[in-house]
């Protein structure tokens, strides 16, 4: 009977490794409540295929608390149908290929002599740097972001969480 309940606690375990493990940074990003705006707003740029292919890709994900930061009525206009194509920017601008984790960042700011510039997806340029030991994303525009939580991992890449939405030139 123990050998029994041994095989089936094995079992479980490896059925709930695996359906963690098959979580693309889509699905970890709707798993969040934080990140509906997020969420909303990927859907409507039409981005839902992008993330949930292959990447790997390093998502910085602002929080709902972020976006409200926008000033009144930037993201109701955005998500609005023909803003589509600008949301799609701001939104990839958001995301680094490759899988970079923490550690990984962190090396590339020290090997960098203290910043290292990342190229997004978008085409753009983000600066990450530390100050007070906390990881800072500098956009184009010299907005900046703090790295709240980090490595949350999903079977195509990381994200990321951040305080503020970054802005493209």
């Amino acid at each position: 009977m123990k050998s029994i309940k041994m095989a089936v606690t094995v079992l479980a375990a490896s059925f709930f490794t695996f359906n963690v493990m098959a979580q693309d940074v889509l699905d970890v990003a709707v798993s969040s409540k934080a990140h509906t705006t997020l969420v909303a707003a990927i859907k409507a740029a039409d981005l839902v295929n992008t993330l949930k292919s292959k990447g790997p890709f390093t998502v910085f994900a602002p929080t709902n608390e972020a976006f409200a930061k926008l000033p009144a009525g930037t993201v109701d206009g955005l998500l609005k149908p023909e803003s589509k194509k600008a949301l799609a920017g701001i939104l990839t601008y958001h995301v680094v290929a490759g899988n970079l984790d923490a550690a990984a960042v962190l090396a590339a700011i020290k090997s960098g002599g203290g910043k290292v510039v990342l190229t997004t997806v978008a085409g753009g340029k983000l600066t990450a740097s530390v100050k007070k030991g906390k990881v800072i994303l500098t956009d184009e525009k010299g907005g900046k972001a703090t790295v709240t939580a980090t490595d949350l991992k999903g079977s195509n890449g990381v994200i990321h969480v951040i305080d503020t939405v970054l802005m493209p030139k």
